[in-house]
């Protein structure tokens, strides 16, 4: 093989490499727009389900992702059930700026400590419940956040 054959694909390589890690997040195909969250939850009647990542660097974010948010029986439940955002706060994934700040306002005005941090919230942003990373998959998963949804429901 020639050199030029070897650098040729190991920068294919790290370039299938590279996408494979910025699309695996829950965020490649969740909204990152509070403000348009908000609106279809108005209209859809649905809470939201924002999820405070380190998309790129936490450990427990990844798994959650992989285990939960990746999944068809969790993609189904969210598209008939919740409104998704990613508020994500990643070390090596460029930003925008305004969402940048975006996702540090939500983070200060939700009190956001640690991630992943999971929160159930109303169209008006009014927390209804707060998770993050739970084992058991996604059938498990679902059945928390049904839980979480129905306490919320029942009180006055």
């Amino acid at each position: 093989m020639t050199i030029k054959r070897i650098n040729l694909i190991a920068l294919m390589t790290g370039v299938l490499l590279l996408q494979g890690c910025t699309q695996a997040g829950a965020g490649t195909d969740w909204p990152t727009d509070f403000e348009a969250a908000r609106k279809s939850a108005a209209e859809l009647k649905r809470p939201i389900l924002i999820d405070f990542s380190g998309s790129d660097w936490c450990g427990w974010c990844i798994k959650l992702d992989k285990e939960v948010f990746s999944t068809e029986p969790f993609k189904s439940f969210a598209r008939d059930n919740l409104v998704l955002m990613l508020a994500d706060f990643p070390n090596r994934t460029p930003q925008p700026d305004a969402l940048k700040k975006q996702n540090e306002a939500l983070a200060g005005r939700y009190g956001i400590q640690g991630f992943p941090t999971v929160l159930l919230l109303d169209a008006e942003g009014k927390v209804l419940a707060r998770t993050g990373y739970r084992p058991g998959g996604a059938e498990a998963y679902i059945a928390h956040i049904k839980e979480l949804l129905q306490t919320v429901a029942k009180q006055p």
